[in-house]
């Protein structure tokens, strides 16, 4: 951990939050001391050294003995490994599969070529975002979708209520919850780790699409050109009694090591991405969070999407408040600090704030009052009743590089 301000920045919620395809037993996660669900990869993590802390109902590595920055500057410049198991894996099935996500989402799903994925945002009928979500349109006709681990039981009512209403005007859908473990090579390294264990050729394969595979011979991997750290990467969907085999053949590469939710939350930061529950809630619009480009343009005109009307009005109006970048000198900024005004009023808080590893100061996210929020605007956020600079910045603060496959 580099200081308290990248601790502040992860959520907090209840140990005991399921994760989506734990409810009901219909996942395989053991349950650990305090009642917390463990990975796969739960005692390479503590053989390794991790620090294993609560997160969503899990027990997962905050950082390993290198610790946070040296952790975060390493994926910058080579790669690490991260254990994002946690998070929830679902199939989606029947020829109604495509309406049946649709319906839920404000993303075009019927545009997504086969292997083709993209964000996209569950939301409720006050425009709130539910969940963020991934959404593949997999090559073995099927949606392949990962959902965020702290949404779980709210998600998975919800689709199932879904599909239940569908089938029951004859429409054809079906869930299938994975047991599949996650795991997250990230960094400008990843490409020629990963390459050596691939018949396919990485440099094919753009940002945000995925490819059934073989990983270093373990069968029936999915591989997906994302991640949460701004830099070049995948994620690999492995069968969860294999997940262990192709993490320690990946860390076997000296370049690799393995990372934690303290860096995970630091980078994402620096690249500008909203974590859901700080950045993003049921309270949160997509307008407000900066977030209209998820909504595709065949579903504006059609304003099918739960909360349509509510978020088109803020389209053609403008929201009240805005989701903005800051930097600031002093102490780190932590959620819920206020942000003040040049008359020293508030007009927004803090929503994720931490020290920049990369930079070299702080950095944060927050709301405020849409006068306030245009690029450069000086404010002050007040941090122990003591109030100091700071200054609206364009995100993500550090480059993005995402590759696209010429």
């Amino acid at each position: 951990m580099l200081r308290a301000g990248c601790r502040a920045a992860l959520p907090r919620r209840p140990p005991g939050s399921a994760a989506l395809s734990g409810v009901g037993g219909e996942r395989g996660a053991e349950a650990g001391e305090g009642g917390l669900k463990r990975t796969p990869l739960d005692a390479l993590h503590r053989s390794r050294g991790g620090r294993m802390v609560p997160f969503a109902g899990w027990s997962l590595p905050l950082h390993y003995g290198q610790g946070h920055l040296q952790s975060h500057l390493h994926t910058r410049r080579c790669c690490s490994l991260f254990d994002v198991s946690h998070m929830p894996q679902t199939r989606v099935y029947g020829r109604d599969r495509v309406r049946f996500v649709e319906s839920l989402v404000v993303g075009d799903i019927a545009e997504l070529k086969p292997g083709q994925g993209t964000l996209t945002l569950l939301t409720n009928e006050r425009g709130g975002i539910v969940d963020d979500l991934i959404v593949t349109n997999a090559l073995e006709d099927h949606l392949y979708v990962v959902s965020n681990a702290g949404c779980a039981d709210k998600d998975l009512a919800i689709l199932r209520g879904r599909a239940a209403e569908l089938r029951a005007t004859g429409g054809d859908v079906h869930l299938e919850v994975s047991d599949n473990a996650l795991l997250a090579l990230q960094g400008p390294s990843t490409a020629r780790v990963l390459q050596a264990g691939l018949s396919d050729d990485l440099a094919k394969l753009s940002f945000m699409n995925s490819i059934a595979t073989t990983v270093f011979g373990v069968p029936d991997c999915r591989v997906t050109r994302c991640g949460y750290t701004g830099e070049d990467g995948v994620e690999i969907s492995v069968p969860a009694g294999r997940a262990v085999e192709l993490a320690e053949r990946l860390l076997g590469v000296p370049e690799v090591w393995p990372a934690g939710l303290a860096a995970r939350d630091s980078l994402r930061l620096e690249a500008g991405l909203c974590l859901y529950g700080n950045d993003i809630d049921e309270t949160t619009t997509p307008v407000e969070a900066g977030l209209l480009w998820t909504l595709g343009k065949r579903r504006r005109v059609a304003m099918d999407f739960p909360g349509a009307a509510i978020i088109m009005a803020q389209v053609k109006e403008k929201p009240k408040r805005k989701r903005v970048g800051l930097t600031s000198v002093g102490p780190p900024i932590r959620p819920h600090t206020a942000i003040l005004g040049p008359e020293g009023t508030p007009v927004g808080t803090v929503t994720s704030g931490c020290p920049s590893p990369s930079l070299g100061k702080n950095i944060a996210m927050g709301y405020v009052e849409a006068a306030h929020s245009r690029a450069g605007t000086a404010l002050t956020v007040e941090v122990r009743k003591k109030q100091h600079p700071a200054l609206v910045t364009k995100m993500p603060f550090v480059p993005t590089q995402y590759y696209m496959a010429k």
